[in-house]
């Protein structure tokens, strides 16, 4: 009998790995969105409050996480080295969690540089007025904006960062959409 449930965890195992290799997890949307009407959702380590139209001008990949969130966590260092290979670019990483999830910046500061993500930049949704207003209640969660402040499209779930043609993936969706 355990023999045929330890069967049975190996195949749902690979059903649902062989399910995050598809793109069905990408929705680059038809038309830009508007985003939220409040301008002030995000807080800096100092305290300074931010809207993600404080961002106007790059390309904003904008990745909603949480410190309780395994594949979150495993997902930041490789976005480290996405934002060192698109540094030269008018692409900006930035990564948003829960205020809850923290006592204080410099808490989520040591945290970051422990998983090797000290050099991404970091907010936080104070209230979580910001990831409500999106619609985004699980992590993590990538939403994509052109340069001119709209919505292109979502990410749900981890992405591999650090591979080459995911790079030159976002590229394209730059590319056609900025």
């Amino acid at each position: 009998m355990l023999k045929k449930y330890f069967l049975i965890l190996i195949a749902f195992l690979f059903v649902g790995a062989w399910g995050w290799g598809r793109d069905d997890h990408v929705n680059i949307f038809d038309e830009p969105r508007e985003l939220p009407e409040r301008k002030m959702f995000l807080y800096e380590e100092t305290g300074k409050s931010f809207g993600l139209d404080s961002f106007k001008g790059n390309f904003v990949i904008a990745i909603f996480w949480s410190r309780y969130c395994a594949p979150c966590i495993q997902e930041l260092s490789k976005l480290s080295v996405f934002q060192e290979k698109t540094k030269d670019t008018n692409i900006k990483v930035v990564i948003i969690s829960p205020a809850s999830d923290w006592v204080s910046a410099a808490e989520q500061k040591r945290f970051l540089k422990q998983f090797q993500a000290g050099d991404l930049e970091y907010y936080v949704d104070k209230k979580g007025d910001l990831s409500a207003d999106l619609g985004i209640f699980t992590s993590p969660n990538t939403v994509l904006i052109n340069s001119k402040g709209k919505e292109i499209g979502r990410i749900r779930g981890t992405a591999e960062w650090d591979k080459d043609e995911l790079v030159e993936y976002i590229y394209n969706i730059k590319a056609k959409h900025d």
